[in-house]
């Protein structure tokens, strides 16, 4: 998922194919060595080892899609070392924020995980916010797309649905009977309904009645993200089936009206939609998680009380967040790292060889 989904994910522009993939498999490789390292930080200084298992690499891996996201808000603004270090500067902080919810709310570690997707979608909006390029509100000459580029666009969509049951469920604790099989339905019912309703949606925003490609691979996924972070509070499959049309419907909504307006109100420039795709689904199942738990429980002071800790697993995680985007944004924006300049934005050949079109001597 994390190579070959997100890699086809962000294809979908016509000169930023080979950038888009390429770039994605670079990010996810130093991401996740990184990740092993700083989630071995204490198993090395106890006993001098770094341990390394299934479990770990799969965190790991975790980790590096947070990075991946925020990757989408500036891709094909950015140079490959200027990814790299938003790599490894936003997964020091996902662990980082990782270690401040269990140590001071003692959050499980799956659900401080999970708030993956909320996370590095504002991450990369501060990232873009700061990094933004004057001139940007007209768009860029070479951001667009066409039949092709979509077509492998939605091709890393359609692997994401397949597999995204796998990963909301592969960290789910095997002790307890039926709780994997759980999320892997909860999570392929959310799908199958945001699926459906991202397709209404596209169709009744379009006032020729007909389908956005870019619109439907962007939001299709939008359940999967909301059951993620509530997974833990959903137990009927209406629940899941609630979340994943709520969801389809903020996330297509969002990608047709709220991208643009983040662009002239805010100055940010998100390229691959990730507030819509993540930031607000993401948002959505933290909401749920709480509904859902406020009304399983029984005792008033126990509801409260936890109301009052998941909000603040909400704040710290924003917070990290924003602070580690401004930081890592500041630190992009120094010229030494020579990012391409306007016209040569979106275009592989800034970085890429093409024998074909190389001039003869």
């Amino acid at each position: 998922m994390v190579v070959l989904g997100f890699g086809f994910l962000c294809t979908f522009l016509v000169r930023h194919g080979f950038s888009s993939s390429g770039f994605n498999l670079l990010v996810a490789a130093v991401a996740t060595q990184w990740a092993l390292v700083l989630i071995g930080l204490e198993s090395w200084y106890d006993r001098g080892k770094i341990p390394l298992d299934l479990r770990s690499v799969l965190v790991a891996e975790m980790c590096a899609a947070s990075a991946l996201i925020s990757m989408g808000a500036v891709m094909g603004k950015a140079n490959p070392v200027q990814l790299v270090l938003l790599a490894l500067l936003e997964v020091s902080g996902f662990v980082l924020n990782e270690r401040l919810l269990q140590g001071l709310l003692k959050v499980r570690p799956l659900k401080g995980i999970m708030l993956l997707h909320i996370f590095g979608a504002f991450f990369g909006l501060t990232l873009t916010w700061i990094l933004y390029r004057k001139g940007s509100e007209g768009g860029f000459e070479k951001e667009k797309f066409d039949k092709k580029s979509g077509l492998f666009s939605m091709l890393g969509s359609v692997f994401l649905w397949m597999f995204w049951p796998t990963f909301n469920s592969v960290l789910v604790d095997d002790r307890f009977p039926g709780r994997k099989l759980g999320a892997v339905y909860s999570t392929y019912l959310a799908l199958a309904v945001s699926a459906v309703t991202a397709a209404s949606v596209s169709v009744l925003s379009c006032p020729r009645g007909k389908l956005n490609l870019i619109q439907m691979q962007s939001c299709i996924l939008a359940g999967g993200v909301a059951v993620g972070v509530s997974m833990s509070a959903v137990h009927q499959p209406w629940e899941a089936m609630a979340i994943g049309f709520a969801a389809a419907v903020l996330s297509a909504t969002g990608f047709k009206y709220l991208k643009s307006h983040m662009l002239l109100a805010f100055h940010c420039h998100d390229t691959a939609a990730i507030l819509s795709t993540h930031g607000l689904p993401g948002l959505l199942g933290w909401f749920a998680h709480l509904i859902l738990q406020i009304k399983d429980c029984g005792d008033h002071t126990v509801a409260i009380r936890f109301a009052v800790f998941h909000i603040c697993t909400l704040l710290v995680t924003i917070t990290v967040s924003l602070t580690m985007g401004t930081l890592t944004g500041f630190l992009l924006r120094l010229n030494v790292w020579r990012p391409p300049q306007n016209r040569k934005c979106f275009d592989d050949q800034a970085f890429w060889e093409f024998p074909h079109l190389a001039v003869r001597k």
